[in-house]
């Protein structure tokens, strides 16, 4: 029984002493299931949905009735988790808000992983900047398959014209989960940086996410080569 486990080791009394960054990802998920099942403690609840589903951002993606198949999940486990979800997407995007300047790359890349790691398709987008890197827009502007999503730069430069900006921060999803670039990305980056050029805004970077990982041109110092 998991009230018969040292204090040290219970997820809440363990997050408590020593922050949630070091808790494991099933303490976490228990934390949040709250309660286990007959025969099964809550973090061994977590194990194994873990398992059965491969991860936590599978678990996020789940449908309703794929979620509420497994055992110790429903509906209203369903509703709590989306609600965290869409919590944490919303408190990332507080931190862009119109009017401030980008803190730091990782809080730019920490907004852009809750907003494309679970989109089952490639998305591009693009964070929209002025002149002194404030953020004005975060934008979805194309939709593709699986593999492949069709960018058309004239669409993106218009865009960056209709809200004014100076500057813009490319950003698409691999739902491979492989953040590597590809040739078409190369390719595409190139062109948006010189069609953007064209009208003065610049580029600053183009982050690639692949689940919670992340592909920077600007870090590999790829994007004043375009």
């Amino acid at each position: 029984m998991l009230k018969d486990w040292p204090a040290c080791e219970k997820p809440r009394e363990k997050l408590l002493q020593h922050g949630a960054n070091n808790l494991s990802d099933a303490e976490l998920l228990a934390i949040f299931l709250r309660t286990g099942v007959k025969g099964c403690h809550v973090v061994d609840l977590a194990r194994k949905l873990l398992k059965n589903f491969g991860s936590i951002s599978k678990i996020y993606q789940a449908e309703l009735n794929e979620f509420c198949q497994h055992h110790g999940l429903g509906t209203a486990k369903y509703v709590q988790l989306q609600a965290c979800l869409e919590m944490s997407k919303r408190y990332l995007a507080e931190q862009m808000q119109m009017g401030e300047a980008l803190a730091s790359s990782a809080s730019t890349k920490n907004f852009l992983i809750a907003e494309l790691r679970n989109e089952n398709r490639e998305v591009f987008a693009a964070l929209f900047l002025n002149s002194q890197h404030q953020v004005i827009k975060f934008q979805r502007l194309f939709y593709g398959t699986i593999n492949a999503a069709a960018v058309y730069p004239r669409v993106v430069v218009e865009t960056a014209l209709k809200y004014q900006a100076g500057a813009v921060i490319l950003a698409h999803n691999h739902p491979s989960g492989i953040a590597e670039p590809s040739i078409a990305d190369n390719q595409i980056t190139e062109r948006l940086t010189q069609a953007l050029a064209l009208v003065d805004i610049k580029v600053l970077d183009h982050i690639i996410v692949a689940g919670c990982h992340c592909y920077s041109y600007a870090e590999y110092g790829r994007i004043n080569e375009q």
